[in-house]
């Protein structure tokens, strides 16, 4: 049994219509992907299993949708307009990659005068007709400022109590220098982010709990134990705004000889203290690394939370859950996908996506493509399971069984429904798993049943 390299994602990915290279048919651009119909469904489902497990299921959080375009003075207060940029440079003249900390703005380029270096990863745009300094605002590179803005929003029009969270799922933008290994690094991307609001001196225990929650939410959705691992990051490694955050790295390039390379993030857990609402506060302010700070002159309210029992007004602190949604999904179709060596020298892709997160739950299949009463029974079936709402399921006639069933496997359906000569004369049809490729025979008027038990398990 073989496991998932990067580029064997890359070829399925397109083979079976999970992801296509963005603009692909103009020579495509740097950085972006668009899902194509297996793709999206996929993304779709892991972002309704994050936020069924962090809003639905939970009696602490609440949701959000900030808008993508934002005024630049929210990115100044939160320090990205003046930090915001990768601690490597490039020239874009002789495409040489520099350490921004070791920069000599007067070296030479080989290309012929000094180096023209990239700097901010914020993408800037205008809004208006007119374009000039007034003008300026940004898309997002993060969805977290959006929460914060709000919290005072979301905190009087909901009344909550500390602890409580608010989550968002959406876009967000970096102008990267160097886009690369397929959709792990892009320049438009979504994110799954939490918020997460607490007691001053209670942050260190939500945030180890919020640790081991995440990592059960991988786990419980196939994310192998060996292929997540958690990493602390020292010190100096620490934004700053971070008291501590812990990394969970995934197995993304096991192709690596050294394992510690293997790895790579794909969420972060962060304990930001309170130093965003402070930002964001009339009257606050954004402290940087270097000693310096910025007061915020703009703010029109304070960004404070009033504790009743203690008769006081507080600003709180923060724990972040922030992942990626692009590299959750990639980290999923990784974690799922196998090429399996079958008896007789055969070999076939297979795909062990969660059923949660398979973009079909169900494929219905005529035996006999030819035959209209056999079409119109598997037919009426597809249409009955999807009718419930509960059951994404398929039409396929693309090829003879073999075809169907490859095809199914490389997408990652549980489970094919084939509807033979017989299922004409005992209503029933033959159900294939997709793990074991073993089979079942089942009444129709059973299937839903079936298939709903055998999909929650």
């Amino acid at each position: 049994m073989a496991a998932a390299t990067m580029d064997k994602i890359v070829s399925l990915s397109k083979r079976r219509g999970f992801l296509f290279q963005g603009s692909e048919l103009y020579g495509g651009l740097q950085g972006t992907w668009d899902y194509g119909p297996m793709g999206v469904e996929l993304k779709n489902n892991v972002k309704r299993a994050w936020w069924r497990a962090n809003v639905y299921e939970r009696d602490d959080m609440e949701g959000l949708d900030a808008a993508i375009l934002m005024n630049k003075l929210v990115l100044r207060y939160s320090g990205h307009e003046a930090t915001f940029s990768d601690p490597l440079v490039d020239c874009r003249k002789c495409k040489k990659r520099f350490r921004a900390d070791q920069v000599d703005p007067n070296e030479k380029c080989p290309e012929g005068g000094l180096h023209n270096f990239t700097d901010n990863l914020m993408f800037k745009t205008t809004v208006g007709p007119i374009e000039d300094e007034d003008n300026i605002a940004y898309l997002r590179p993060e969805t977290a400022q959006g929460i914060f803005v709000n919290f005072k929003n979301v905190l009087d029009s909901t009344n909550r109590k500390l602890p409580f969270g608010i989550a968002q799922i959406g876009k967000a933008y970096r102008n990267e220098i160097t886009p690369k290994n397929f959709i792990f690094r892009v320049r438009e991307f979504e994110q799954m982010e939490i918020e997460f609001f607490v007691m001053p001196g209670t942050d260190e225990e939500w945030h180890n709990r919020w640790i081991a929650d995440r990592v059960a939410w991988y786990h419980e959705y196939g994310i192998k134990p060996e292929n997540l691992k958690q990493y602390v990051n020292q010190p100096e490694e620490l934004s700053h705004y971070s008291k501590a955050t812990t990394d969970l790295q995934y197995r993304f390039f096991p192709e690596r000889e050294e394992e510690a390379k293997q790895f790579d993030e794909v969420e972060g857990i962060a304990n930001r203290t309170d130093y965003d609402l402070t930002c964001h506060t009339k009257g606050g302010k954004t402290s940087f690394k270097d000693g310096t700070a910025l007061q915020n002159e703009h703010a029109v309210l304070k960004q404070t939370y009033f504790d009743q029992p203690t008769n006081t007004h507080l600003t709180p602190y923060v724990i972040e859950p922030s992942g990626g949604v692009d590299r959750i999904t990639l980290a999923f179709l990784m974690d799922a996908y196998e090429d399996q060596k079958l008896d007789g020298g055969k070999e076939r892709t297979v795909l062990h996506l969660h059923p949660d997160l398979a973009p079909v739950k169900v494929a219905v299949i005529p035996l006999a493509r030819n035959k209209p009463d056999i079409v119109e029974m598997a037919k009426r079936i597809k249409r009955s399971l999807q009718s419930t709402g509960r059951l994404r399921s398929l039409f396929d006639d693309s090829g003879n069984i073999g075809k169907c069933y490859a095809r199914q496997d490389e997408i990652g359906t549980p489970f094919c429904l084939t509807v033979d000569h017989q299922s004409l004369e005992d209503h029933q049809v033959t159900v294939r798993h997709r793990d074991t490729m073993l089979q079942d025979r089942i009444a129709v008027d059973a299937l839903e049943r079936y298939l709903e038990e055998r999909l929650r398990q």
